[in-house]
């Protein structure tokens, strides 16, 4: 039995022939991203903003204005009410009372208390508190571990590569990420610490799909020294695609599942890592390729006089990638 090929040998698309549409449109989307993050704001969970937040779960349609009322009178303070997952289910957040643990519990047993006297069956979870000092630390570290991360590895592969190398690699990791935060600034998902981890697990993979292309790239310009860059870029892409398709794919499959039918607790982290494939994808073909003819990368550009390879020394015959078997 044939093993199964998603992907035929000796693939032959003109991958950068559309690489100014695409770059266009992910700079569209980069600059719409950002616009919604500053417009729209996040929807920052309780790990960012402090306070106290319950899960509920009723047993009947809820009036939210009702609902809002009935905390509200309990002396807790403003009460923000959002549907967290299936239809009868909400998150109920409040300010974290003065008063330290103590105050704490005894809001959220009078919460807990109101909440099933009024709306019997309801199943009320377990009370989250965080002071708003540490949320601000939580979302300060956050964001200093995104920033650091894409330096430290555009820094990696500059130094592994070539500057071009490096530059394409950070705008790449930064197209993911505000990809990434422009859905959930568009979506009003629920932003925690879960999701910058899935950020940060979206960096990883992107830039693993991104180095496979880099180092083909590479080799090919030690052995296709005579070759038009588009050509030699093209002709990498489609060496690595395989690989790229069934890692993708295989992924794709565990998080759409996991999507339909995992927790709601992992909903967002699932949402976004299953954006970041897809995205991912994209930017290592599409962005951090294309960036390199930009900057006038060329084959042998850092390659030493006296390297060679298959059709590669120098005065060899001009290759082509169409005419590649």
């Amino acid at each position: 039995m044939r093993p199964l090929k998603l992907v035929p040998d000796n693939t032959n698309i003109p991958f950068l022939k559309w690489r100014n549409v695409a770059m266009g449109l992910s700079i569209l989307l980069i600059v719409g991203s950002i616009a919604l993050c500053f417009v729209k704001g996040f929807n920052l969970g309780i790990d960012f903003v402090g306070g106290q937040q319950t899960r509920v779960t009723f047993t009947q349609p809820v009036e939210i204005p009702q609902l809002r009322e009935r905390i509200e009178a309990l002396g807790v303070g403003e009460a923000t009410i959002q549907r967290a997952g299936t239809t009868n289910e909400y998150s109920i957040r409040t300010p974290l009372p003065e008063g330290g643990e103590d105050a704490a519990n005894k809001a959220a047993s009078a919460i807990r208390g109101a909440i099933v006297k009024s709306y019997p069956g309801a199943q009320v979870g377990g009370a989250q508190s965080v002071s708003g000092k540490v949320s601000e630390e939580l979302f300060r570290n956050g964001a200093i571990s995104l920033s650091l991360a894409m330096i430290a590895i555009a820094l990696y592969i500059w130094f592994r590569f070539e500057w071009q190398f490096g530059v394409g690699a950070l705008f790449a990791l930064f197209h993911d990420v505000a990809l990434t935060l422009g859905f959930f600034a568009l979506t009003q998902l629920e932003f925690d610490l879960n999701i910058v981890a899935a950020v940060l697990t979206i960096i990883g993979y992107s830039l693993n799909d991104t180095i496979v292309v880099y180092d083909r790239i590479r080799e090919n310009m030690r052995k296709y020294r005579k070759m038009e860059m588009e050509e030699l870029l093209n002709l990498s892409i489609n060496e690595t695609l395989s690989r790229t398709v069934v890692t993708s794919l295989s992924i794709g499959i565990v998080l759409t599942i996991l999507l339909v039918l995992g927790p709601d607790v992992i909903f967002g982290f699932t949402a976004a890592m299953l954006l970041g494939i897809v995205i991912g994808t994209f930017s290592s073909v599409y962005v951090s390729a294309a960036i390199l003819l930009w900057l006038k990368l060329r084959p042998d550009s850092f390659l030493p006089k006296e390297a060679s390879g298959p059709k590669g020394v120098e005065g060899a015959e001009r290759v082509s990638f169409k005419d590649m078997p």
